[in-house]
């Protein structure tokens, strides 16, 4: 297999996970950091053993694709110069500013044959990959992501550096276009949204309530999933899903399932039975890097595309906009 040359464009706190992820992978050799703050770029870069670049032009000029971890402000154009100049770009959450740059973006790859990935990293939650097995299908979605106080990410509203994942969830499950949005939420103690809740209504009939909150006592990232004959709840910090579903009394009981009761008699007797599915040690951003890596090397769609990225972004702005509102009428 070829070797694949990816740049890291920004040198903070993720850029640095990605340089030290990147400079891990197999068939993968780490280009170079390149930060506008060059002290910051030099010691990213001597911790993988790698160069430190001044310019985005020269990282651009030794590397096959970049990641991007700079600023959300400065994602359309870092990336569109990426894509102009040839590269497979991955770029962390959110895609962008506006649903625009996004569109933006996402016409320019298309065009040109190039790989847009976005960094939604829940999608690769060990939580979330036990339940590959499983059809998800819900009808009713309870998410809550919690976090106790941190100046870091307070320069976007909590919708956009919190929320903005489980939305990603959401869509990849439903499946279904957006039909109304309720939102709302309050600046507690930063200039932008703390604390946000929001009810996505779906075109299929689908209910989400998610809420987000930065200024919690205690961490929480949960989510439960209603659909006919079956409960799933997903702990994203433990990593594990449990589910509780109703199979007939012919189902074969699998290995690591309990059986909880009965419903019904007769030929219409139904088990009740729960699973903890088997989780894989796995570490998600090195995971999404290596798929990126992949993808770049095919041309395949990833798994979070640009397209899914524009599509979280225009749900949150949705929900941003409502809560405005609701401030503006008050």
């Amino acid at each position: 297999m070829n070797t694949l040359s990816i740049g890291v464009i920004g040198a903070g706190h993720l850029g640095s996970l990605h340089a030290k992820m990147l400079a891990e992978i197999p068939d993968v050799r780490l280009a170079g950091v390149m930060d506008t703050d060059p002290a910051r770029a030099a010691a990213a870069a001597r911790r993988c053993n790698t160069t430190a670049l001044r310019t985005l032009e020269e990282l651009l000029a030794r590397a096959d694709a970049v990641t991007i971890a700079t600023p959300t402000s400065t994602h359309h154009d870092v990336a569109m110069q990426a894509l102009e100049a040839g590269k497979h770009v991955f770029i962390e959450k959110p895609i962008t500013e506006s649903t625009g740059e996004a569109e933006d973006l996402c016409r320019v790859a298309g065009a040109k044959g190039l790989v847009i990935q976005v960094g939604h990293i829940e999608r690769f939650n060990p939580a979330i990959l036990a339940l590959e097995p499983y059809e998800i299908r819900p009808m009713f979605v309870e998410s809550h992501r919690l976090a106790q106080f941190n100046p870091r990410g307070t320069d976007v509203a909590v919708v956009l550096d919190l929320m903005i994942h489980d939305i990603d969830l959401i869509l990849s499950f439903v499946r279904s276009p957006v039909k109304q949005v309720d939102a709302s939420g309050i600046a507690v103690v930063s200039d932008s949204l703390d604390i946000a809740n929001a009810r996505l209504q779906f075109m299929n009939g689908c209910v989400a309530n998610v809420t987000a909150s930065r200024i919690s006592q205690k961490k929480m990232r949960k989510m439960r999933l209603f659909q006919p004959s079956s409960y799933i709840s997903i702990d994203f910090l433990q990593g594990v899903s449990e589910v509780f579903r109703l199979a007939s009394e012919e189902d074969p009981r699998e290995e690591g399932t309990l059986m909880l009761g009965e419903l019904g008699s007769g030929k219409h007797k139904r088990k009740i039975v729960y699973e903890q599915p088997e989780v894989r040690e796995v570490n998600a951003l090195r995971h999404e890097l290596e798929l990126f890596a992949g993808c770049a090397r095919t041309g395949d769609v990833p798994v979070v595309s640009g397209e899914d990225g524009r599509r979280a972004l225009e749900v949150a702005g949705i929900i941003m906009t409502k809560i405005s509102e609701q401030h503006f009428a008050l």
